[in-house]
C-alpha cells in the first residue's frame, strides 16, 4: 500500500478549507457531486494557458458561485467583461448538455499577485516549458531560480517523469530547493499536478511549495 499521502489531505480544516464549499441530502447530493466534479474538469480543459491557480466552487439550492484565481485575469474577464459573459453561458450550456439542473451561476475573478507562490501556476510554466521542446533541466533550473526568488517562498520540490530528453525509456527527474516538511501538519504547503503532452508521450509534473508555518491567532488569544 502506498504511503504517499496527499498534502491538503491531513490539512483541511487545519489551514485549509475545502475547495467545494455545499450541503445536500439524499439525490440533491448526488447531483451536487456529479456537477462539481464535471463541472472542475470542464473549466481545467476550458481555461488551461490562462495561469490558473485554483478553482472553487460555493453552492447553494438557488446558486452557483465559481470563483477562479488566476494570475493573468484580463485574459479571462477579456474586454469590457465578454470573455466572463461567454465563460458563464459556456457553463450554462455544458450543465444543460449532461441535463443537470442550471442554478444561478455567478462567476468571480480573483487575481493571484505572486504567481510563484502558487503551486497550480508553477507546475503549468514547467509544463509550458517542456510543450516548447526546451531542455528539461533547463526549465527546471530556471524555473526553481524564479519560485525562491520570492519571499514568501520557503522551498520548493518538482518532480517530472516520462520520456525525458526523447529517450526510449521512462524516467524521473527531482529537482528540489530549500525545506519541504510535509509530516508538519502547521507548515504551509501548496501542491499541484499538471500534464505536458508531447510527441513521443505524456510527462507528468508535480510541484510542492513551502511558503512557512502558519500559527492560528485563536490558540494565541486563550
Amino acid at each position: 500500500m502506498s504511503k504517499v499521502v496527499h498534502p491538503f489531505a491531513h490539512r483541511l480544516g487545519v489551514l485549509r478549507d475545502w475547495r467545494h464549499r455545499w450541503f445536500a441530502i439524499g439525490p440533491a447530493y448526488l447531483e451536487n457531486l456529479k456537477t462539481g466534479v464535471l463541472l472542475r474538469e470542464y473549466l481545467q480543459k476550458q481555461l488551461r494557458g490562462m495561469y490558473i491557480g485554483d478553482i472553487e466552487l460555493e453552492r447553494n439550492t438557488k446558486s452557483l458561485r465559481v470563483i477562479v484565481k488566476t494570475s493573468r485575469p484580463g485574459l479571462i474577464i477579456g474586454r469590457s467583461g465578454e470573455g466572463s459573459q461567454k465563460l458563464r453561458a459556456s457553463i450554462e450550456s455544458f450543465l444543460r448538455k449532461h441535463k443537470l439542473t442550471v442554478p444561478d451561476i455567478k462567476l468571480d475573478i480573483e487575481e493571484i499577485r505572486s504567481p510563484e507562490s502558487s503551486a497550480a501556476i508553477v507546475a503549468y510554466m514547467v509544463a509550458e516549458g517542456l510543450e516548447k521542446r526546451l531542455p528539461f533541466r533547463r526549465v527546471l533550473k530556471q524555473t526553481i531560480e524564479k519560485v525562491m526568488a520570492n519571499r514568501d517562498v520557503k522551498g520548493v520540490r518538482i518532480v517530472i517523469s516520462g520520456m525525458l530528453g526523447s529517450g526510449s525509456m521512462s524516467r524521473t527527474e527531482v529537482l528540489k530547493k530549500g525545506r519541504i516538511p510535509l509530516q508538519t501538519i502547521r507548515a504551509d504547503v501548496d501542491f499541484a499536478k499538471e500534464r505536458a503532452n508531447l510527441p513521443l508521450g505524456v510527462i507528468g509534473v508535480k510541484v510542492w511549495i513551502y511558503k512557512g508555518d502558519v500559527f492560528a491567532a485563536r490558540g494565541k488569544d486563550k
